[in-house]
């Protein structure tokens, strides 16, 4: 029912983009409006895991993003003073499938994701300015909201938001370096570091603290690189010469958001972190946007508009709470402060790996392992 709909999607991020495309291609007329004057990401990493796989690959962009970025093999759990190896989870079940993990640039992303939607017709308008009082485009039968963390329409929908700052604050930043297919997690006190490959000879390193001074939100707050390499001084030798290199770095304070009680009205929908913002620890922020593109579309391309918004919150909001929640777990997780409940946990860690190698993985097959294409 989606042939013929005028739709206007706000926000050119990869949310944005994956639902125009998505749109798009079962028939909708999709005009995409950014505020920003040019489609730009802040130098940074994502990691696209298999459930976000799946929706390229049926946007017809998994072989683009396959060339784009590099396929993981690995997840390493280290000691972040010695290095030493604590937990070794084997990627191969999806790295050797049609679905892997894909460690890319989120420029190299963003472009995929922009060349995907003009390929099918979408009208890309940037430096448009929209807000949630503006009139309807002529003839415009949906509004999508994708503008992320400080969507207008998601506070026009459910009021003022009820963010806290957590006590966490993350820079990130990336280097001129070679390494290998896998993402390396560093854990320590009250502290971790995340690093992984982007392809072209990038690294990407994710570097979170727990502070006790409110940091602002946002992922574009310049800060010098000394700072971030105070905070790790007493990491690996690795881990300080990758951080010596650093030339510049953004700081961002996180802040726990709610899953939004309503994502739609009659006009309105809301996908991605304007619906149910999630905090970094299980790297899902982008990947759940891209299972909300697929299903607000195919819930539209098979229903009148009004059912079809309520069966995609009913079918969505379940499973994006249930990977907030699981992120907000691996906080908890990674920094432990007390030595001996750290070497007693990473004890655990080891001797569960080599009992159960695939257990850890396991644990995530119902994030991972769903196709939300399929369904």
């Amino acid at each position: 029912m989606l042939i013929g709909m005028q739709i206007t999607v706000v926000g050119a991020g990869i949310g944005g983009l994956a639902a125009a495309t998505a749109l798009a291609m079962r028939g909708a007329h999709v005009t995409v409006l950014e505020r920003a004057t040019a489609i730009t990401e802040v130098g940074a990493g994502i990691q696209i895991s298999p459930n976000g796989f799946a929706v390229l690959e049926a946007l017809g962009l998994g072989d683009a993003i396959r060339a784009a970025g590099v396929i993981s093999r690995a997840v390493v759990l280290r000691d972040y003073a010695r290095g030493a190896e604590v937990l070794r989870i084997n990627l191969s079940k999806y790295s050797d499938g049609p679905h892997p993990f894909v460690l890319i640039h989120r420029a190299r992303l963003i472009d995929v994701l922009a060349e995907g939607a003009r390929a099918v017709g979408v009208d890309i308008r940037l430096g448009a300015e929209v807000h949630p009082s503006d009139p309807p485009l002529p003839g415009e039968d949906l509004r999508v909201g994708a503008e992320g963390l400080h969507s207008q329409m998601r506070a026009t929908l459910n009021g003022p938001g009820d963010a806290f700052f957590t006590g966490q604050a993350a820079w990130r930043a990336v280097i001129k370096d070679d390494a290998p297919p896998e993402s390396q997690v560093f854990m320590g006190k009250g502290r971790h570091l995340v690093t992984y490959p982007l392809g072209n000879g990038l690294r990407n390193i994710v570097a979170i603290e727990e502070r006790e001074e409110w940091t602002e939100e946002g992922w574009s707050h310049p800060d010098s690189p000394d700072n971030l390499r105070r905070a790790f001084s007493g990491y690996a030798p690795e881990v300080r010469g990758w951080l010596d290199r650093i030339e510049e770095v953004h700081l961002w304070g996180l802040h726990r958001h709610s899953v939004a009680p309503l994502w739609h009205s009659d006009a309105w929908a809301l996908l991605g972190d304007a619906a149910h913002p999630t905090l970094p620890f299980l790297a899902q922020g982008a990947n759940m946007a891209m299972e909300d593109a697929w299903v607000l579309a195919d819930c539209l391309g098979s229903l009148p508009k009004s059912e079809a918004l309520a069966l995609y919150q009913v079918r969505r909001r379940p499973r994006a709470a249930r990977a907030v929640e699981a992120a907000n777990a691996n906080a908890r997780n990674f920094h432990l402060r007390t030595p001996v409940l750290r070497d007693a946990a990473h004890l655990a860690l080891r001797l569960g790996g080599a009992v159960a190698p695939s257990a850890p993985l396991k644990r995530y097959d119902w994030l991972y392992g769903y196709d939300v294409t399929a369904s």
